[in-house]
């Protein structure tokens, strides 16, 4: 299950900053031990109402969120996400474990973020962050 890390960032470069938004810590330490072994900054938070007070403190290149948690879900996430911060649109990887409501779906397909069903393979995780990222 696994894949080379995410290359390209030298030393002198800024390595690439993720936010990992899941109330599961198991799968928000396991992402983000991947990220982080993959030469990532990773900050990881326990719902979206804790992840929008981070992007108010801190930029981020990746979110990286799970749609279904407590006070703040993706879906509210991305939505506040994408009125706050437009240009994280497009840098955004949902991950679940749970059905998703007609409203995720229709975001969703709206708004083309790719979704990973957990459990999900590191591999295309990976592949998925290498995209988001731009790095190869």
């Amino acid at each position: 299950m696994e894949a080379g890390p995410i290359s390209g960032t030298e030393a002198n470069a800024q390595r690439p900053a993720v936010l990992v938004v899941d109330d599961e810590p198991v799968i928000a330490g396991l992402v983000a031990e991947v990220l982080a072994t993959d030469g990532c900054q990773v900050e990881t938070a326990g719902n979206g109402r804790i992840a929008l007070e981070k992007l108010r403190a801190n930029a981020y290149d990746l979110i990286v969120s799970d749609i279904r948690m407590p006070e703040l879900d993706g879906i509210a996430l991305y939505r506040a996400v994408e009125q706050q911060y437009p240009s994280l649109r497009s840098r955004f990887i949902f991950i679940s474990g749970n059905l998703i409501t007609q409203a995720g779906e229709e975001l969703l397909a709206r708004t083309g973020a790719p979704l990973l069903r957990k459990p999900f393979d590191l591999r295309e995780f990976r592949r998925l962050a290498h995209h988001a990222l731009g790095t190869p």
